[in-house]
């Protein structure tokens, strides 16, 4: 099962809250009381979303963190690169595969294709759409010719 991380969850929560809000600048206290994300969890996620330039950081008594782009321009991709790491299906599609196997499998370039086709689609959702209401659900079906561009 391919599943992403809490953190990664409770990081579109806190950035969904700051886009939301009327206020440039937010405490982590602030951000942990308005989403019910626990104070540690919140500092270590917006430490992370700061390093990876989602988000940036005033020091200060007035200080407290802001994004760095518009909800149209923070991809899904971004923070879950941010918090995960690269973002890889698996180990021979990671950019630094270490996999045992690499020599003796034909699968490896097939697993590349399909791992930046999943990248991509990542890359087309902004945190603006994630903080849209949700449309009827749609089937999205994708012929496996259109994997090999």
């Amino acid at each position: 099962m391919l599943r992403l991380g809490k953190m990664t969850d409770y990081a579109t929560v806190i950035l969904s809250y700051m886009a939301n809000s009327k206020a440039p600048i937010h405490a982590a206290l602030e951000i942990s009381k308005a989403t019910g994300v626990a104070l540690p969890s919140v500092s270590k996620i917006l430490k992370s979303l700061v390093k990876a330039q989602v988000l940036s950081s005033i020091r200060g008594a007035k200080g407290g963190y802001r994004l760095i782009g518009t909800p149209e321009k923070i991809t899904v991709a971004s923070v879950i690169t941010a918090l995960e790491g690269p973002i890889s299906l698996t180990e021979c599609s990671s950019p630094d595969s270490q996999c045992d196997h690499a020599t003796g499998c034909t699968l490896g370039s097939n697993w590349k294709v399909v791992n930046q086709s999943v990248k991509e689609a990542l890359e087309s959702v902004t945190l603006a759409d994630m903080m849209s209401p949700m449309q009827a659900p749609q089937e999205i079906t994708v012929p496996v010719a259109s994997l090999y561009h």
